[in-house]
């Protein structure tokens, strides 16, 4: 336990609510746990160990559930998982060279970027072409480094569309699983992957096993309507609550 000396009682506090918390989102809506908890980490810790904490955190809960990820995700995951891998490298770099100030500054502005994503009409439910795709995975990454955050790039693209929400879901979890371990393999290389970060995680992963389980069970009671709805609410919390911390 003398790894997590470096951490006042506080942080620990704040570490474990922003975890459960985020795990009943992304239990009931198939994302948003990055969104929400990055910028409340970010708060509490350095930037770059907010976000490689949410990477461990979100890689351990999406290999709890990756078969029925794999089963259930559409072939573009894949794809986009793919440029993840490749581009995550740079925005972590970016990250390194940023002040933590300006860092949460962007964090939060990344957050408030997804709620505006998820504004625009509700697109056909086929697949985009390939480069729609593309830059969808090249932001993805570059999001993933810089921020702990897959999502704003990716959610738009699948629940902007008429697709069944557990495909939208499952695609959305196989991405943010494949771009945690892109993350933090990333950190690791660039050494800047503190190794007090794991066990952290493993002290927080059983409030996010709860959380998610629970976040599950809600969104087996709603409509795919409802549903969407819930993402547009949440997304909207989080930008409005991104502004407000940098008031």
């Amino acid at each position: 336990m003398d790894l997590l000396a470096a951490y006042a009682p506080w942080q620990l506090a704040a570490a474990l609510a922003a975890a459960f918390g985020s795990a009943f989102v992304r239990g009931l809506t198939g994302f948003g746990m990055a969104i929400l908890l990055v910028p409340i980490l970010a708060l509490a810790l350095a930037p770059v160990e907010a976000v490689l904490l949410a990477n461990f955190l979100s890689l351990f809960i999406g290999l709890s559930e990756v078969r029925r990820l794999v089963r259930g995700a559409e072939r573009s995951a894949w794809r986009i998982s793919i440029l993840v891998v490749l581009v995550t490298p740079l925005g972590l770099l970016a990250l390194a060279a940023t002040s933590d100030d300006l860092a949460r500054f962007l964090i939060a502005m990344i957050a408030l970027s997804a709620f505006f994503a998820i504004l625009l009409p509700r697109r056909a439910g086929t697949e985009p072409g390939h480069l729609a795709t593309g830059g969808v995975g090249v932001l993805s990454g570059l999001m993933t480094g810089y921020a702990g955050m897959p999502g704003p790039p990716v959610v738009p693209y699948y629940v902007g569309r008429a697709i069944p929400r557990e495909t939208a879901k499952a695609s959305m979890m196989l991405i943010f699983t494949i771009a945690a371990g892109a993350g933090l393999v990333s950190g690791a290389a660039l050494g800047i992957l503190a190794w007090r970060l794991p066990l952290l995680a493993a002290l927080l992963f059983p409030a996010v096993l709860l959380g998610n389980w629970l976040g599950d069970r809600a969104a087996g009671r709603i409509g795919d309507a409802l549903w969407r709805a819930v993402v547009g609410v949440i997304l909207g919390g989080a930008a409005l609550a991104a502004l407000l911390r940098l008031l």
